[in-house]
């Protein structure tokens, strides 16, 4: 388990990480979310020691990263894959750490396997592609085979293949009862992966609540509707109390699920072409929590050719 009460990060006047509390479980994957310059990668590095609180505390399994004699064998932290001698093989990189932390040496090659790298491991590091060295930096997190498992965006840079084994093995990982803390900007695969969420930003807690609750609550689902006769359906939801948006000449509704709605307009005799319940996404349920915590945004602009 990782606990963090009150912790809070400043360098000079700029707070990056403000006063936090959160807790984050076994047997479930934790997804860690917010924007650029939300705090993520500061709170992660608290947590393992790389930098020292301003205030408050995160342990894990209730001590201080930096109390624990071995703690490889005790969190396994992917925060920077680049991190690495490149003249230094892949297996001679994971054997020194292996030794550092009393860790039997048939491991390393039990990691290369696990992670795909076993017919490059005599290679230097830094020949690797990015790919490669984000496999690498997860096969130093799970060397020890620690109860906690924390990772960066542990995807970056990884095929479609690789994207699918990382949330595999997430899942995996979760499955044993083991702590799984994941940072990650790509949605789509953090809605497959995560089963709970931790969403800070400007430094703060903005959410911390199960996948579903995150996005019943901040973004909602519709209903849409395609019809010859959209007049004439759109007065009939309307009077019966329904909330009717149209959009490219679609029906959005709320306030009633599609078996209803399609029963209603039946029995006026209106047809019909297209009655489907729309699921929010995590996706629009983020963009809507984090709107006025985004740090840098983009202006947009009309495409090269398109009327001014």
């Amino acid at each position: 388990m990782i606990e963090a009460h009150g912790l809070t990060k400043t360098y000079g006047d700029r707070t990056a990480v403000d006063g936090i509390s959160f807790t984050v479980a076994p047997g479930r994957v934790t997804g860690f979310l917010g924007p650029n310059g939300a705090g993520k990668s500061t709170t992660m590095r608290m947590l393992v020691g790389l930098d020292r609180p301003s205030a408050g505390s995160v342990t894990v399994r209730g001590r201080s990263y930096a109390d624990f004699p071995a703690p490889l064998r005790e969190v396994g932290a992917l925060l920077e894959a680049r991190a690495l001698h490149p003249g230094r093989s892949a297996r001679d990189h994971l054997r020194w750490m292996a030794a550092s932390n009393g860790i039997p040496v048939r491991r390393v090659d039990e990691v290369l396997d696990l992670v795909g790298l076993t017919d490059v491991a005599g290679q230097r590091v830094g020949r690797f592609s990015l790919g490669m060295g984000q496999r690498l930096g997860i096969a130093v997190a799970l060397l020890g085979d620690p109860p906690v498992v924390v990772l960066d965006e542990p995807v970056n840079g990884l095929d479609p293949e690789g994207i699918r084994w990382v949330r595999t093995l997430t899942r995996e990982l979760a499955d044993q009862g083991r702590t799984v803390f994941l940072s990650s900007h790509l949605m789509s695969e953090m809605a497959l992966t995560a089963d709970h969420l931790v969403v800070i930003g400007r430094g703060r807690v903005l959410a911390d609540c199960s996948m579903a609750d995150f996005i019943a609550e901040h973004a909602a689902s519709y209903v849409r509707l395609r019809s010859p006769q959209r007049a004439e359906v759109t007065d009939l939801l309307r009077r019966d109390g329904l909330d009717v948006t149209e959009v490219d000449g679609e029906l959005r509704i709320q306030g009633r699920d599609a078996a209803a709605i399609g029963e209603l307009v039946g029995r006026r005799g209106l047809l019909l072409h297209e009655l489907t319940l729309v699921r929010s996404s995590l996706e629009d349920a983020f963009m809507t929590l984090t709107a006025a915590s985004v740090e840098y945004s983009a202006r947009q602009t009309a495409p090269a050719g398109a009327p001014k």
